[in-house]
């Protein structure tokens, strides 16, 4: 079969849909990462030599390998090989402390780790466990290019079930405490084939600038290969280089966070860049202003689409910004198939307009979290009639018309005087101040009224900022309750490898107040 066929029909693993592709367009280039370029045929070679040498290193299907390096073709090309050998892969942050990845590697179980230069040395090999092969070939662990089994090796033939495990993501989101996503072949097939609708073709090139190891960029990366378009790799994200590949690669198709966008529309020549090409734009993993999405929109062409769900699963919702600019302070709607509810405090659905607790049904959901049993029930919530969803944490309420509005994350609501606060409330007025670039607001301990709202502001470059011309600015828009009662002042806001604000090293800095 043709990979059209394989890719529109029935469940078919992505790897195989490779193969396909390189047998039909072989010289079509699948992968640039700087000035080296690979075709299907070539790297598809090269997804099999990954695949032979596991098998000759004795990793059997159902095990895991893990991959904690930056993006790269060998990172790409390893992940696929362990898939095509049946093997499911543990993609870990390169930031992470020797003390998480030690945990993530002995939930994984992983049998090899695959690590570069950079990860290797700070996180020391003492706390890799299982072989180490290093994709760059340089200190700490056997050389990726002797590793490789020879050219032209071929892998054993493998059967891979639709609910094998694709890949066990650690997704600590902003709490600390890993916890592994289990994701199926055939949730990972149905999710590229829902994003592919979004004009994705093979004369698609996508920019990949998120690392690999997110579920974000995972959500880019599949469909393009499905469909046999272009990757284009960038080891680590910077505002003008983006624009300068973009321009440059004619690139069609780009996956980006919120923090992302707001860099490159802040690039003083931007309106200089040739980004004719683009077709589609996306963006997901955290909140996206609706500010921001009407500039996006009026600047850089094509079409911009939200999307708002959980690496776990359960629900998505999609906003097609370029149809529905009215609604830009949304993340649009349900997909159609996928049902999203909101949940009070009681467990039980809240009334229409109410806000609550999004949770969310589809075919897509995790199997649960990687041996964590009782954290699996946490995140499920059932309705009357036993149908299963995973809870999101986020408060969130529907419009007349069926789109969705994020109040807030549920464990970062603030409580103070008996008064329900949404710091998101307070960082929408805080970051209209001329001065101000971004804002987060957490609750910190008060005797007085149990917790009480701390803003952390980042002041825009060249600015100065004082706390109590902020303070009156900011007072006189909010609501006594909501009225922080201290302001930090702080270069940047610790954020995650893709761009999520993490509130609890705020919340660490213990700001005294009243």
């Amino acid at each position: 079969m043709s990979a059209a066929d394989l890719w529109n029909g029935n469940f078919t693993p992505l790897p195989a849909i490779l193969a396909a592709h390189a047998a039909e367009r072989p010289e079509a280039i699948a992968v640039v990462n700087d000035n080296r370029s690979l075709n299907y045929r070539d790297f598809n070679a090269l997804v099999d030599q990954v695949a032979a040498s596991l098998q000759r290193d004795g990793v059997l299907p159902g095990q895991t390998i893990a991959i904690c390096a930056a993006t790269s073709t060998e990172y790409l090309a390893t992940f696929l090989g362990a898939l095509r050998a049946g093997v499911a892969v543990a993609p870990l942050a390169p930031s992470s402390t020797p003390g998480q990845l030690l945990t993530m590697l002995e939930d994984c179980a992983a049998r090899i780790v695959f690590v570069d230069h950079d990860t290797v040395r700070p996180a020391g090999a003492d706390a890799m466990h299982g072989k180490l092969v290093n994709l760059e070939g340089v200190f700490g662990g056997d050389p990726f290019a002797i590793w490789l089994s020879k050219p032209a090796s071929r892998p054993a033939a493998i059967t891979i079930d639709p609910e094998s495990p694709f890949n066990i993501i650690y997704s600590s989101g902003t709490t600390g405490a890993p916890k592994g996503i289990v994701q199926s072949h055939a949730m990972r097939f149905g999710f590229a084939r829902m994003l592919a609708a979004y004009d994705y073709t093979p004369a698609t090139v996508s920019l990949i600038s998120t690392p690999l190891y997110s579920n974000t960029t995972l959500a880019s990366v599949l469909p393009t290969l499905s469909v046999g378009g272009t990757l284009v790799l960038m080891k680590k994200f910077d505002a003008k280089r983006f624009a300068q590949l973009a321009a440059k690669h004619h690139v069609t198709h780009a996956m980006l966070v919120p923090v992302q966008y707001n860099r490159i529309m802040a690039l003083p020549d931007f309106d200089g860049y040739d980004l004719s090409s683009f077709v589609m734009k996306f963006s997901t993993s955290a909140p996206f202003s609706g500010e921001l999405k009407a500039d996006v929109l009026e600047r850089w062409p094509g079409g911009l689409v939200e999307f708002y769900g959980m690496t776990e699963g359960g629900g998505v919702c999609v906003l097609e910004a370029h149809r529905y600019r009215h609604k830009l302070s949304s993340v649009g709607r349900p997909v159609i198939g996928h049902d999203i509810r909101l949940i009070g405090e009681d467990g039980n659905e809240v009334p229409p307009g109410e806000p609550g607790e999004v949770v969310g049904h589809s075919k897509a959901m995790m199997t649960g979290y990687h041996n964590q049993p009782g954290k699996s029930a946490d995140a499920e919530w059932f309705d009357s009639t036993g149908k299963r969803f995973i809870r999101t944490g986020d408060i969130g309420k529907f419009d007349a018309d069926g789109f969705l509005t994020l109040v807030d994350r549920k464990k970062d609501m603030i409580i103070s005087g008996g008064f329900n606060i949404y710091p998101s409330d307070i960082e929408f007025v805080i970051v209209q101040h001329p001065d101000v670039l971004e804002a987060a607001v957490v609750g910190m301990p008060s005797k007085r009224w149990g917790e009480a709202p701390v803003a952390f502001v980042t002041p825009k470059p060249g600015r100065q900022l004082d706390a109590a011309v902020l303070a009156a600015f900011v007072n006189g828009r909010v609501g006594k309750v909501q009225r922080p009662a201290a302001y930090e002042f702080l270069d940047a806001l610790p954020r995650s490898g893709i761009g999520k604000v993490l509130k609890r090293e705020l919340r660490d800095r213990k700001v005294n107040v009243e």
